[in-house]
């Protein structure tokens, strides 16, 4: 279904015309709409697009760093500064594509807030080629997913109390300010229709039913053949459940309250412990999910329907049907919420991510004169001491 605002590109039969040949198709997500479904599909079928006039013009899945720096936006906790070299390095790839149609997906560019800001990045991956393509989810939907995401950046604060700072207490900017940056969609079209006219917008409502269908519309756009964009199996990318989340969330805790350097964060638990995990364990149905109350989904219902109107009075082109938007999910019929519990399992693969991290920096001991053992040292202090090691070695790598 098609919700046409403007008088261009109306679908024929169903299908959504293709946009004009030398498009520079730039989707900035946001996050938690399926991006990294449509930048796997991409990436693993970037051979067979040139064949069809379409190049992905990226080294890898997800050009993150350069969409970073492009915004002028930090890393993740601990991991290196993006740089101007990597937003130029996509520029270059970009402009290699010559007269080809060309698309560009990062979620991280939905994070640029300010008008400059965002028309500098449009002008430099070409001006009036520039197509921009927003993906949408209820937010009710976002909300369990992008909360377990920021608990995988270090948040330390619990899922009820987070919604409670993101919904009742305003300016509703902590501890994620990045959150309505992303997520007020109705602002963020507004933004980018500043750069670039309404007219060369489109808005895609993602149907979760369809399981294929963000990746049928991306066809249609670029004018591919049906069925060559396929998913791409990501564990790395699947979301924790509650009991991983809250394992890791009280690990946040510990870390933060031991004084450890984030560089160690990166190394140790996002791409040590939480990797392992997402790779070794695939979520049972006994699971604990991360469940909204059902105060918080109706408030995200509401924000959905006026910004689904503030949508509709921009002009720009909407496939999909943005009642999904406001709908008020059926809550689950639950007898009692059971505790979450984690796996012997599940926690010893997270263990060992962390220990196999580790291993690949081994630390020196200390000199004799300064050695004391384990039982002379407080464990709070062992963890400390194990940390900056880590760290010292990380850094002579």
């Amino acid at each position: 279904m098609e919700t046409d605002c403007t008088s261009n590109d109306l679908p024929v039969n169903g299908v959504t015309a293709p946009l004009p040949a030398g498009t520079r198709l730039l989707h900035i997500g946001p996050h938690k709409t399926g991006t990294t479904a449509i930048q796997g599909a991409l990436f693993a079928a970037r051979d067979l697009l040139p064949g069809h006039g379409v190049v992905f013009p990226a080294h890898s899945r997800h050009p993150m760093e350069a969409a970073l720096a492009a915004c002028a936006r930090p890393a993740m906790i601990g991991d290196p500064a993006p740089t101007e070299k990597h937003w130029r390095r996509l520029l270059e790839q970009v402009g290699a594509t010559g007269g080809k149609t060309s698309v560009i997906s990062s979620e991280f560019f939905a994070d640029a807030e300010d008008d400059d800001t965002i028309a500098r990045i449009v002008e430099q991956l070409g001006g009036e080629r520039v197509h921009v393509l927003v993906t949408l989810r209820p937010l009710a939907k976002i909300m369990p997913s992008q909360w377990q995401q920021y608990v995988q950046n270090g948040l330390r604060m619990g899922y009820d109390n987070w919604l409670t700072h993101m919904l009742r207490k305003a300016p509703y900017e902590q501890p994620n300010p990045s959150f309505w940056r992303r997520h007020r969609h109705d602002r963020l079209v507004e933004r980018w229709a500043r750069a670039v006219g309404a007219e060369r917008i489109t808005v895609v409502v993602v149907d979760d039913r369809d399981r294929e269908g963000l990746l049928r519309t991306f066809e249609q756009l670029l004018g591919l053949p049906e069925n060559l964009l396929q998913p791409v199996p990501d564990a790395t990318n699947r979301s924790l459940t509650l009991a991983e989340t809250e394992m890791l969330r009280n690990l946040n805790k510990e870390f933060r309250g031991n004084g450890l350097p984030d560089e160690l964060y990166s190394k140790l638990v996002r791409n040590g412990a939480v990797m392992h995990m997402k790779n070794a364990c695939s979520p049972s149905p006994e699971d604990v999910k991360i469940l909204t109350p059902e105060w918080a989904v109706e408030a995200a219902a509401e924000i959905g329907a006026g910004m689904v109107r503030r949508i509709g009075d921009l002009g720009v082109r909407v496939i999909g049907d943005p009642g999904l938007l406001s709908a008020v999910p059926k809550a689950p019929a639950l007898d009692g919420i059971p505790a979450p519990r984690i796996s012997p399992e599940v926690a010893a693969r997270a263990l060992y991510g962390a220990l196999a991290a580790a291993a690949e920096s081994p630390v020196r001991h200390t000199s004799p004169a300064k050695a004391r053992t384990a039982h002379q040292t407080s464990s709070k202090e062992l963890v400390r001491v194990l940390g900056h090691r880590c760290l010292k070695k990380l850094r002579r790598r």
